[in-house]
């Protein structure tokens, strides 16, 4: 709404005060959130460089491992302890806060299997199997924990960005047009009562001459 649009009243004035002083606190209020939401972006985005770096050695020694295995006991016992295990892992999505903001938490069960579980004997396979097995639970696990953080570090960027766009709106536009209108409310009371006071006083002097 343009300033001129505006019924200048005191009430109205007072309802502008009211306004750019709510507006200014959540313009400090959204400030403190946008640079807390950075300060924890640029610590994900360390975990999540760590974490790349440790999904591409976790899967360099798993492809080595399963090489490994495959020249020794030969693809089709491979395939077979691959195709024997009797427990598999399970995901389980949930949420955790961040300055207010959910991001997802993300946990899995039966990553690790004990030899009861796998579904074949000690004597079935060669250790290189075994090697080969642990490696990949081990990149499982380093890859759920990654999908936590990449997720999470979206999130925060998404939530800047969207934080960064409402405080730019109040401090270039909200409290700058709120402010406009209280100048103009008051400019036209304070000419109000200049005219009003002009206006008595020539009642005033046009009644003492008549007297």
């Amino acid at each position: 709404m343009a300033a001129h649009d505006i019924t200048p009243t005191r009430s109205v004035l007072l309802d502008l005060k009211r306004r750019i002083k709510l507006s200014q606190s959540g313009h400090k209020i959204l400030k403190m959130k946008r640079d807390g939401l950075i300060i924890e972006f640029f610590e994900v985005m360390e975990k999540a460089r760590q974490m790349r770096a440790g999904v591409a050695t976790d899967f360099e020694v798993a492809m080595k491992k399963i090489t490994i295995a495959r020249a020794i006991d030969g693809e089709v016992n491979v395939r077979s302890a691959a195709y024997a295990l009797n427990k598999y892992p399970t995901v389980k999505l949930s949420s955790k806060s961040i300055m207010g903001m959910m991001v997802p938490k993300v946990e899995a069960d039966s990553i690790h299997t004990d030899i009861l579980n796998k579904g074949y004997g000690v004597l079935d396979t060669s250790a290189y199997v075994e090697e080969a097995a642990a490696s990949f639970e081990k990149l499982l696990e380093t890859l759920i924990r990654a999908a936590e953080v990449e997720t999470t570090m979206k999130k925060l960027l998404d939530e800047i960005e969207k934080t960064k766009r409402r405080v730019n709106a109040l401090e270039f536009k909200i409290i700058p047009d709120l402010k406009e209108s209280e100048r103009f409310v008051k400019f036209r009371l304070e000419e109000m009562e200049r005219e009003n006071t002009t206006r008595l006083k020539h009642i005033k002097k046009k009644g003492a001459a008549t007297e």
